[in-house]
């Protein structure tokens, strides 16, 4: 079994999401995103709910309310615990094999993998955006999530998840091009 997976999880938790979490003050909470009608916060907390539905999906636990609040007062430790919980469950023996009743169909865990690394990086791009931090986060990431949105757009699915793939400008970073390519507007 490879780590792959596992290592793109890692910088996508670390370099980009973690980073930009960790670095939102209390006031920016409630700014607007790109991330149309979502507040900082209410994105944040789309992020780390969606981390704890994947540790449901992936360990056969309970549904997740995702109308919850999962931030409390602290929302770099509630994305920081979430995100460790979830790793702990990737790293377990066949998990990355193991078949899981994903959003979009019966999946391996990897494909769980893959889409929250593709998570993490949008979102952490939404409130990077919004709270006036550098957004080129881990651009070595981007070129296989763009792929990935532009193959899940391909086969029909996501559909009413996210806005129409928007011109990325010239000279666009990765994490730009991949915003534009999952529909945000990047000037």
């Amino acid at each position: 079994m490879t780590d792959e997976p596992l290592a793109r999880f890692d910088r996508a938790a670390a370099a980009a999401a973690a980073a930009v979490v960790a670095g939102v003050r209390p006031d920016q909470l409630d700014n607007p995103t790109p991330c149309t009608d979502w507040t900082v916060r209410q994105v944040l907390n789309h992020l780390v709910g969606g981390t704890r539905m994947f540790l449901a999906l992936q360990t056969g636990g309970p549904p997740v309310d995702r109308s919850a609040d999962f931030l409390g007062d602290d929302p770099a430790a509630a994305f920081n615990d979430g995100v460790a919980d979830l790793r702990d469950a990737f790293a377990e023996e066949g998990a990355l094999d193991r078949i899981v009743a994903a959003p979009f169909g019966p999946q391996p865990g990897r494909a769980l993998v893959a889409m929250r690394v593709n998570e993490m990086l949008l979102h952490a791009w939404d409130v990077a955006r919004a709270t006036g931090q550098p957004t080129d986060l881990a651009p070595d990431l981007a070129a296989p999530a763009i792929e990935q949105f532009r193959a899940m757009r391909a086969s029909g699915r996501g559909a009413g998840m996210f806005a129409d793939p928007q011109p990325a400008p010239e000279g666009a970073s990765p994490m730009d091009q991949l915003a534009a390519a999952a529909g945000r507007t990047v000037v």
